[in-house]
């Protein structure tokens, strides 16, 4: 998508190489912590802190926590502190962490490639009834995210997950979060390469491997065999996408550097062909670049995207395969389009073994804990054994006969789960919001929740494929920069001049076909309450301008300032 005037490019302008010198990176001397991240880090390693959850926190409360431990190393066991209730968005970049601090955590269950069986889901379920208050977000990187943790509790939940082969190890922190994989991987009658069993050698071989545990930031994983490119890939800091090389047969592309936050950076492609069997080394050995040569000085620059844009991919990927590799990668081609406009499967789908998937849509991924051993037991019910999380806060039971499908979406929708969704309830997707995040400004949830209700209202026979998405904050968990209507939360003022939750609104951003971002034009904000006139409004003025099977993102990318206000 070109980039108009009040339109940011697709990719970080390249900065000269050896223009960032002592930022920090390990591999050219400058080991001395630079901020408190580093140092924390250098004191103890985040993985060594389960050992005092378990013996000293968990047994004398929240007030024995080590600060260093709360806001910082307890991330490596997928713990973060929760907002504080009543702390309203204004005073969000005020107050100290302290201030903004609850007693309770948010605990993230790491499910790798997306996948549960009823087992897993089922006690997932039971934590979040016993001690969670029933809440589950199924969220946009295949993970569950549970609520009103205690540390008390935290031992007995890690017990219960593990048990059942999940855990909660460097779910968070600066260090290798969840592999996101396609949630059809092995089973999809247009696969062109299953990677599952590359997720599962970089899983057993390095998550939770002091190799890779200290990080300059987060660093985040795609594999993704399907045709229709179901990991976003562009926004990862690493990603393999399936592609047929003309000699060597199915394998993967490789694309490295991409971002979101507050610095968007869409990924670049190494023009390097990986069979299965290699992806894993390759995977570490980018790894190991980030962590030797990435920046450490300033956490606003410390992710790889900043690296590549600095380096750019004929430099990236000669350290790797000179440094790390000590061999060259096979030059690969380009991945094809993706197959499909919609990534998230949802809908009825037949397997390559005759059997069927049956992919459904909760409301911005919210859900809860009964709920969640319901879909368990109505699997199950169904003959499957088998569910997968989405990277659109989608989930997907698989392996269901032909003649039990009719009866397992029957008893999906009897939980208002729909497997046949409008646009909006299919393409709107949240962040956590205010309501838990110390970042966020604004509400998200309950706010998506309501806009899909309104719009299936007023525009119901709206058929187009549209992503709506929902950030609370401007750091774009929910990928607000790459959404047809992206709502990133801020505080604005309405028509009495009061300073109230609303939105800056970007518009045309898009993944798979003609990736690019977002729309900003100048001013354009909306506060929540008029949120649902203004999406109306504007899709609206798309039906009656677009031309002949035009995208809403390229009628965005074209259409008047005043159209789109």
């Amino acid at each position: 998508m070109a980039a108009t005037p009040d339109q940011p490019a697709t990719t970080t302008p390249r900065r000269k190489a050896g223009r960032h010198r002592g930022e920090g990176q390990w591999a050219v001397g400058h080991h001395t912590p630079l901020n408190g991240n580093e140092q924390f880090k250098k004191d103890d390693d985040g993985l060594n802190v389960r050992t005092r959850i378990e013996t000293i926190y968990a047994k004398h409360g929240f007030d024995s926590i080590d600060p260093n431990d709360l806001r910082g190393r307890m991330r490596w066991w997928g713990l973060y502190t929760q907002r504080k209730p009543g702390i309203d968005g204004g005073k969000t970049a005020i107050l100290e962490p302290e201030e903004l601090d609850d007693r309770y955590f948010m605990l993230r269950v790491r499910i790798d490639g997306g996948r549960l069986t009823t087992a897993q889901l089922r006690v997932i379920g039971e934590i979040s009834q016993e001690y969670a208050r029933g809440t589950a977000d199924i969220t946009d990187r295949q993970n569950v995210q549970l609520h009103w943790i205690r540390i008390e509790d935290v031992p007995a939940i890690w017990e219960k997950l593990e048990a059942v082969g999940l855990s909660t190890t460097e779910a968070c922190g600066d260090c290798p979060r969840v592999i996101i994989g396609s949630p059809v991987a092995g089973i999809a009658d247009d696969e062109i390469i299953d990677g599952t069993p590359a997720v599962d050698e970089i899983h057993d071989r390095y998550i939770g491997n002091k190799e890779f545990s200290n990080l300059p930031r987060k660093f985040k994983t795609a594999i993704s065999g399907s045709p229709v490119q179901d990991v976003v890939h562009e926004i990862n800091d690493i990603a393999f996408v399936s592609v047929v090389h003309p000699e060597h047969g199915p394998g993967f592309d490789v694309w490295v550097g991409g971002g979101l936050s507050t610095n968007p950076r869409l990924a670049e492609r190494l023009g390097a062909w990986v069979p299965l069997d290699e992806v894993a080394d390759v995977w570490a050995g980018v790894v190991g670049i980030f962590r030797d040569y990435g920046y450490r000085r300033l956490r606003n620059r410390a992710r790889l995207k900043f690296l590549m844009a600095d380096w750019g991919p004929a430099r990236f990927r000669q350290v790797l395969e000179d440094e790390y590799l000590k061999r060259p990668l096979i030059d690969g081609p380009a991945p094809e389009q993706p197959s499909s406009r919609w990534r998230d499967h949802v809908g009825v789908h037949r397997q390559r073994d005759g059997r069927f998937y049956v992919g459904f849509a909760p409301r911005v991924g919210r859900v809860d804990g009964s709920t969640l051993a319901k879909i368990a037991d109505l699997a199950a019910a169904h003959g499957s054994d088998r569910l997968r999380t989405t990277v659109e806060q989608k989930m997907l039971v698989l392996d269901v006969a032909e003649d039990r499908v009719d009866s397992l979406v029957a008893g999906l929708e009897a939980l208002d789960f729909q497997v046949k969704p409008s646009p909006f309830r299919r393409g709107t997707m949240a962040c956590t919001g205010i309501e838990f995040c110390k970042l966020a400004i604004v509400e998200t949830k309950a706010r998506g929740a309501s806009l899909i209700d309104e719009l299936e209202r007023r525009l119901p026979d709206f058929d187009e494929p549209l992503t709506i998405n929902i950030n609370g904050c401007p750091n774009a968990c929910a990928r607000i920069q790459t959404a047809d209507i992206g709502l990133k939360g801020q505080l604005v003022l309405d028509a009495d001049g009061n300073q109230v939750e609303g939105y800056q609104v970007h518009l045309g951003g898009a993944l798979g076909l003609e990736a690019g971002f977002g729309r900003k034009v100048r001013g354009l904000k909306v506060t929540s309450d008029e949120l649902p006139d203004y999406v109306e409004r504007v899709l609206v003025r798309f039906r009656e301008e677009r031309e002949e099977g035009e995208r809403f993102a390229a009628w965005a990318a074209r259409a008047s300032a005043e159209s789109l206000s």
